[in-house]
């Protein structure tokens, strides 16, 4: 397993990043433990959850995970806060202080560690100031329950924003960036890529299979089949479009010359990419995990990356993923 640096810290992450989005929800807390077991095997020592996950389900299967096999201070341990945790509380929600340190108290609890490597804000919030966000994380870097801080799904003006303030007011800033990034939606080479290599701000990229469309489970002419992720969702827009599918058809012809999957292939493809620096695999299952594992021994050609520029160019958007609250706050400075 290829180790690279996150951002412009010391730290040393796997090419891939274990995403635990469905452990103690679709995957089992057992088997999610023992697809931690195997990751780690194999290699990964970064885990990425996030509180709402199963509502701190996945969390909690992530502690007893690292507290039975005792491989803890080995992981880069990542989780994340924004979304709602209570229905009841009008203050549940969000990216103010109050939440934040509630909810890193609670995670820290349910991952049963004293510290959390990386901690991210899981979306941007233009209700709130930003200067109270870092503040707050600030506080619990200083206070040694979070080592460092990231964002997930901020706009490149919104990552430059926070170095903007953080720099003015000397707080610690954020040193990676989590966006969607995959051949179906590249919109983020246009400006967060060169933004990000400029700044020295890692990139950990979600959904890097599209949602699992680059598995190959899905045909062009047939709806999406009982127990796959978009069976009676409708899917994405654009996701299920010819354009996507005409995509799909490259990976797969690529991967059949190459003797892999095309999954991944299409992990290997962004782990490839100029500035990222570990792409998310979000397995369910054991078998998923294994396929996710041998994309690491994948090789990408710049011929590779033609074939698939042709039908899918840079910057380009097909199906869009890369959406979250981007508007601008009206508080000044």
């Amino acid at each position: 397993m290829e180790y690279r640096r996150l951002g412009r810290t010391g730290v040393k992450v796997s090419k891939f990043c274990l995403g635990c989005m469905t452990f103690g929800g679709r995957t089992e807390e057992k088997d999610a433990m023992d697809i931690i077991d195997r990751a780690i095997d194999g290699g990964i020592n970064f885990l990425d959850t996030a509180n709402v996950y199963n509502r701190g389900l996945s969390e909690q299967a992530v502690g007893k995970a690292l507290k039975r096999n005792c491989k803890r201070d080995r992981i880069v341990l990542a989780t994340k806060v924004h979304g709602t945790m209570d229905d009841d509380d009008p203050n549940g929600e969000g990216n103010h202080r109050r939440h934040i340190i509630q909810q890193c108290e609670a995670s820290l609890k349910r991952l049963q560690t004293e510290h959390i490597d990386l901690y991210q804000i899981h979306r941007p919030d233009s209700e709130i100031p930003i200067d109270e966000t870092l503040r707050a994380l600030d506080d619990l870097i200083r206070a040694g329950k979070v080592r460092y801080i990231g964002t997930s799904t901020f706009a490149a003006w919104q990552v430059m924003e926070s170095l903007w303030i953080s720099k003015e007011l000397g707080l610690n800033r954020f040193i990676c960036e989590q966006p969607p990034y995959h051949p179906l939606d590249r919109r983020i080479e246009r400006e967060l890529i060169p933004m990000a290599k400029t700044y020295g701000i890692g990139l950990i990229p979600w959904s890097p299979l599209a949602g699992g469309f680059f598995t190959g489970k899905y045909s062009r002419d047939e709806e999406p089949s009982e127990g796959t992720r978009f069976h009676n969702s409708g899917g994405r827009e654009g996701l299920f479009s010819d354009e996507a599918f005409d995509v799909l058809d490259v990976i797969e012809e690529i991967a059949k010359d190459k003797g892999c999957t095309p999954s991944q292939l299409a992990l290997a493809w962004c782990a490839h990419q100029s500035g990222i620096t570990s792409p998310i695999t979000g397995p369910r299952t054991m078998e998923q995990l294994e396929d996710n594992l041998g994309a690491a021994d994948v090789e990408i050609t710049e011929e590779d990356c033609d074939k698939i520029d042709e039908v899918s160019p840079s910057g380009h958007v097909i199906a869009p993923f890369y959406k979250a609250d981007f508007g601008p706050h009206e508080f000044g400075w």
